[in-house]
């Protein structure tokens, strides 16, 4: 496969790592606020949680969730049932396994598209998150970019297996 494919789903997968870590950040100070809030209440005080954490958790893991998944298939980490591949084949089995990432890569072009269009007509909506009032839209992008990044590498390892047969 080709290393450059392979290197770009690896950094994008650390970048979805850090936002994981910041959203952990954000998660801890929130929390640790609650629990400032119910001592200071003791004194008469009070300490409110995070304006918009939801808003900034929902938006934040929506971009991140994707960003997994093309360095999950550059290490052909996906969920695999081979209850009868072990038995076919080698040929039977490496055909299979074309169809199967041929069908990844259709499955990602299909997602992005309809993803471009959900952006699109988000965009044109205008709408924005409930407490902050950010745009929405732009929290698409991760993921097109993720499906479209997910789509090369399966191609990649596509065209390695057909240069295999």
């Amino acid at each position: 496969m080709s290393r450059a494919v392979t290197r770009v789903a690896e950094s994008w997968a650390l970048a979805g790592g850090i936002i994981l870590l910041a959203i952990m950040a954000i998660t801890s100070v929130n929390v640790a606020g609650f629990g400032l809030d119910r001592l200071a209440r003791l004194f008469g005080a009070n300490i409110s949680g995070l304006p918009g954490y939801e808003d900034v958790v929902r938006l934040s893991i929506s971009s991140a969730a994707l960003m997994f998944l093309p360095w999950c298939q550059a290490q052909r980490g996906h969920v695999t049932v081979d209850l009868f591949g072990r038995a076919m084949p080698g040929r039977v089995r490496a055909a299979l396994d074309r169809l199967w990432l041929g069908g990844i890569v259709l499955l990602c072009i299909f997602l992005g598209y309809w993803m471009t269009i959900g952006m699109i007509e988000t965009r044109s909506d205008n709408a924005l998150s409930p407490v902050l009032g950010w745009p929405v839209w732009p929290f698409y992008l991760p993921g097109i970019v993720s499906l479209a990044l997910w789509a090369a590498v399966a191609a990649t390892q596509l065209k390695d297996r057909a240069h295999d047969a």
